[in-house]
């Protein structure tokens, strides 16, 4: 029988910072109430590998490691190997890079798993990004609607191997109805009723989310900006469960 995972491991804070204590003090806020931290590019051009793991030493929180990985198959998948000593849970290449990339990318997983003996990260496909909609798809030269997108390039990591993909909460619906439950569904766009959308155009509250078929819930500023950020995350928490 699966066991059905806490509210708190469903919670993946966005640490939207690119300094080392800033983050290492936000993590160590919400130890315990969530079920990882999100490091983005931002921190990562800025710290490094040294940096993540100054942030993350001790802390034993999970880490989503979100640097949308795109360039040529081979470039990945050095770039895969590159990170493993870091032992992230999950990290994140463009499903636009094709299937070439998307292969070579958890393929490069497995492999440096076995040689580092460490848990294989997930490799997540980031389909379409949750700041852009119908119209900026069509200025890029890319077919609406975002759904159909978003359908098509999750079918494109399923068959290259991925484990997962990030999309929008609107997604979540059409995915799991073409996919079932064979693709992780990391989900940002989340905002609590009583938080602002900010730049988010595709966004939901954590409930109906995860009511919807996400697996796990990206909340940065909600959490990060409030006052209390603990319990922020146990509102949000108290929410789902």
């Amino acid at each position: 029988m699966t066991i059905p995972p806490r509210p708190t491991d469903r919670i993946f804070v966005a640490l939207d910072m690119a300094d080392v204590a800033g983050a290492r003090a936000m993590a160590a806020q919400v130890a315990g109430l969530a079920g990882g931290v999100k490091l983005g590019l931002e921190f990562f051009m800025a710290q490094g590998p040294a940096g993540i793991r100054a942030a993350m030493d001790g802390l034993e929180l999970p880490l989503f490691l979100d640097v949308k990985l795109h360039d040529i198959p081979n470039t990945v998948a050095g770039a895969v190997r590159s990170v493993a000593p870091l032992a992230p849970k999950f990290l994140t290449v463009h499903a636009g890079g094709g299937p070439a990339m998307l292969r070579a990318a958890a393929d490069a997983a497995g492999e440096a798993a076995d040689r580092l003996g460490v848990p294989r990260m997930k490799i997540l496909a980031v389909t379409v990004l949750t700041s852009l909609n119908e119209q900026d798809l069509e200025a890029v030269g890319q077919r609406g609607p975002v759904a159909d997108q978003v359908l098509r390039l999750a079918e494109t990591a399923r068959a290259a191997g991925a484990d997962g993909i990030v999309c929008s909460p609107a997604e979540i619906a059409p995915v799991r109805a073409r996919l079932g439950r064979e693709l992780v569904l990391m989900v940002p766009g989340i905002r609590p009723a009583w938080a602002a959308a900010n730049d988010q155009k595709r966004i939901m509250t954590p409930r109906e989310a995860v009511e919807a078929g996400a697996d796990h819930l990206v909340i940065g500023r909600p959490i990060t900006a409030a006052p209390d950020p603990a319990e922020a995350a146990r509102r949000i928490a108290a929410e789902l469960g």
